[in-house]
């Protein structure tokens, strides 16, 4: 049993896949035309972290409920985790691209972490070793 896609909901598709792509360095793995269950047309977009298997299903928002999720998927808690081998140089890279930062990276227990938001406001920890 494993999980194999979590979802996020974006304002739209194309800037979400330049941040996970151009910015996180997350590789496109599907974009491909769908249908809403009512046929309109939407995309199925999945983005993952090079090697993983877990992806996110960027879901473009619709309707006002889902615009009201857009950056607040888990009621402003850090819902992601984004872990990596070398914190210094992908904060470095991610400060440098203009990746908001809502908190300093920090030493904890399990490693370093700093807190960013994503391109829909979604708080995730960047986290590394000690």
């Amino acid at each position: 049993m494993r999980i194999d896609l979590v979802t996020v909901i974006v304002a739209d598709y194309d800037p979400a896949i330049a941040f996970f792509t151009g910015i996180l360095g997350f590789e496109l793995v599907e974009d491909e035309p769908s249908l809403t269950n009512d046929g309109r047309p939407k995309r199925w977009v999945v983005v993952r972290p090079p090697g993983a298997q877990t992806g996110i299903l960027l879901a473009r928002a619709d309707g006002e409920r889902q615009e009201a999720a857009v950056g607040e998927q888990v009621a402003g808690r850090v819902g992601f985790f984004l872990q990596v081998d070398d914190f210094d140089a992908v904060h470095r890279r991610l400060v440098d691209a203009g990746v908001e930062f809502v908190k300093p990276p920090r030493t904890e227990p399990y490693g370093r972490v700093a807190v960013f938001r994503d391109i829909a406001g979604n708080r995730w920890d960047l986290l590394g070793p000690a």
